[in-house]
This record gives structure tokens, sequence and C-alpha cells, in this order.
């Protein structure tokens, strides 16, 4: 069950991730400036229904996995997935928070440029994430597979 939390949402937000560096933040300067203050309040809110759900059940698993991992897990990759988690949390609270701030109060240019460079973290750390579990997925296939040809 733990293995299907983690596969779901660290996928669900790898995908997530890579529309909002690619598409989403890219287009906040395509924003009518009297606008930008509403369209980002719109954005922050909608986009928060999304994601807080999908970030704390993706931590909270991550967190289990580090008292109970599979037998497919190695101890280490246990350890660097949650690191990754934890290094998403820091970045989206200590860099990526502040500029969306900054930006709720209109179109701040320096502000918009850090938050899309800022951004990678987060983006290489979910799709590192999502490597990792796809990995502890294909394991547990192959172990399910070799205990039904018993």
């Amino acid at each position: 069950m733990l293995l299907l939390l983690q596969v779901t949402t660290t996928w669900a937000m790898t995908a997530v991730i890579w529309f909002v560096q690619l598409i989403q933040y890219p287009s906040f300067a395509r924003v009518d400036a009297a606008r930008f203050a509403d369209f980002h309040a719109f954005h922050s809110t909608r986009i928060t229904f999304i994601v807080a759900p999908l970030m704390i059940v993706e931590a909270l698993s991550a967190l289990a996995l580090v008292w109970r991992p599979a037998r497919y897990m190695h101890t280490w990759e246990v350890w660097v997935g949650f690191g990754l988690v934890a290094l998403v949390w820091a970045s989206t609270a200590f860099l990526q928070v502040p500029m969306h701030t900054r930006l709720g109060s209109g179109f701040d240019e320096t502000a918009w440029r850090f938050l899309c460079n800022s951004n990678w973290v987060r983006t290489i750390a979910w799709s590192l994430r999502a490597a990792l579990v796809s990995v502890w997925l294909h394991r547990a296939l192959e172990e399910g597979a070799r205990l039904s040809m018993r």
C-alpha cells in the first residue's frame, strides 16, 4: 500500500511540477499587469487544492517507509527518497512561497524570475523521486511474479 501511495503521489506531482515549470510559471509574465494580482490569487488557490493533498500523502508515506521499508528497497534508497521529499518541502517553504507572497501584490519581474529558476530544485527532485519509485515498483512486480510462479 505504501508503494502505491508513493508511485501515485510522486508521479502525479512530477507531472504537475513539469507543467508548472514549463507552462504555468512562464505564463505569469504574459498576464496583464492590472489583472495579475487577481490571476495570481486564482492560481494559488486552485493549485493548492491539487498539490497540498498529494504532497502531504507523499511525505507521510515516505516517512512511513523509513520505519518500514519493503524487502526490495535498500535502506539508502529509502533515505534518499525521504531526503528528496524534505528538499521539495524546504524549497517550497523557503524559496517558492516567499516569491508567491511577493507576486500576490502584483507582478514583480525579479520575484518571477527567481520563482522560475528556483523551481528547478523541485522539478529535478520530483523527477528523481519518480525514477526511484519506478525502480521500486519494478522490483515489487518482479517479486510478485516470482512468488506467483511457485
